[in-house]
This record gives structure tokens, C-alpha cells and sequence, in this order.
């Protein structure tokens, strides 16, 4: 399959979700993306031309779709990493996935603010996930995690309460803000 089919299916699937759910439920209150694709490259000139969008774009589409049913109060969180504040020598389609979602958390958050509908992200740092495994080496795999300052990675339910804090209305005061559970790296 090729990227324009994916990313056209993708719109498709998006807009099938968000409306399996508003039938469900009736209305729409919180919107959490989530999306990535960890393919080693050490070098931009492998990077194929679609490769950063196809994953991001998912997320745009998902928004856009879910929009109309979001109300005052509702909340959008969005996924991206500490590799987008600070890169990644080998990751480097993924650290700019995960830049253009740190970008659109933040204008969303102030465009979409007026209308009640708080944007924020979470960006987790190095989280043990079944991604992991898949992605890298068993060196690398084994070293994961350990040049935090915790000496460890993380673990999901590690990450999980700060989804939790901002889609509530403990953080009804917070838009176009990230946090960063990620094992005491500063991120500026």
C-alpha cells in the first residue's frame, strides 16, 4: 500500500472512531493521540520522503474529526517525546513526528482555548513499552533507559497519571503546556 492510500484510509478510520464513539456515548470529552513508528536511520539522506508525516498525520486527522463534538471543558492530549525537544542521532523520523506534534499541541492550545478546549501533551522520556523491544537491539534494549538521571526507564503506569491529570478538570487552567515524566531529565 502506498503512503497517499494509507494516509487516505487513515482519514477514514479516523472519522469511523470518533463516530463510533459519539454514537455510543452520545458526546465526545476527551481526545488522547497517541502515534509512533521507531525505525532506526543514522542518516536524513535514508529517510524516505513520507516517512515523519504518514505517522503524524493520524493525529491531525483524528483532531480534526473529533472538533466538532468536543464542547467547553473537553480536553486534548497529545503523545510526543522527549525527542522532540532534544532529537535523537538514530530515531530521526520519529524526533521530527514527534517535533510537528509538539508544534500543534501548542498553537492548538492557544487557537482552540477560547472555545474551552484545552490542548496539552505529555512527553514521556525513555518508558518500557512493547516498542522497545521491537525497535531496538538486544544491546540497546538492555542499555535503555539508563543514562537518565534515575538510571532506569520508565514504566507506563509511571506515565499514565499525568494523561489522567490532564484530561480532568484538575487542569482546567493548563493548555498548550507539556509535561515530561522522563526520569529526571531537564527539558527547557
Amino acid at each position: 500500500m502506498d503512503k497517499v492510500a494509507l494516509i487516505s484510509g487513515g482519514e477514514r478510520l479516523c472519522a469511523a472512531a470518533v463516530k463510533k464513539v459519539v454514537k455510543q456515548f452520545g458526546r465526545l470529552d476527551i481526545l488522547v493521540n497517541n502515534v509512533g513508528e521507531q525505525i532506526q536511520r543514522t542518516s536524513s539522506r535514508k529517510l524516505p520522503r513520507a516517512a515523519a508525516a504518514h505517522v503524524s498525520h493520524g493525529m491531525f486527522y483524528l483532531t480534526q474529526t473529533a472538533l466538532p463534538h468536543l464542547g467547553p471543558d473537553a480536553a486534548i492530549v497529545n503523545t510526543p517525546s522527549i525527542t522532540a525537544f532534544r532529537g535523537s542521532a538514530t530515531l530521526i523520523d520519529y524526533s521530527a513526528t514527534k517535533g510537528a506534534i509538539v508544534a500543534f499541541h501548542a498553537l492548538a492550545g492557544n487557537a482552540d482555548g477560547d472555545q474551552g478546549i484545552r490542548v496539552n501533551a505529555v512527553a514521556p522520556g525513555p518508558i518500557w513499552t512493547p516498542l522497545i523491544a521491537a525497535s531496538f537491539d538486544a544491546k540497546r534494549v538492555s542499555e535503555f533507559g539508563a543514562h537518565t538521571p534515575m538510571k532506569r526507564p520508565g514504566q507506563p503506569d509511571e506515565v499514565a497519571p499525568s494523561y489522567v491529570f490532564l484530561a480532568s478538570q484538575d487542569a482546567n487552567y493548563m493548555t498548550g503546556q507539556a509535561l515530561h515524566p522522563n526520569g529526571g531529565e531537564i527539558v527547557a
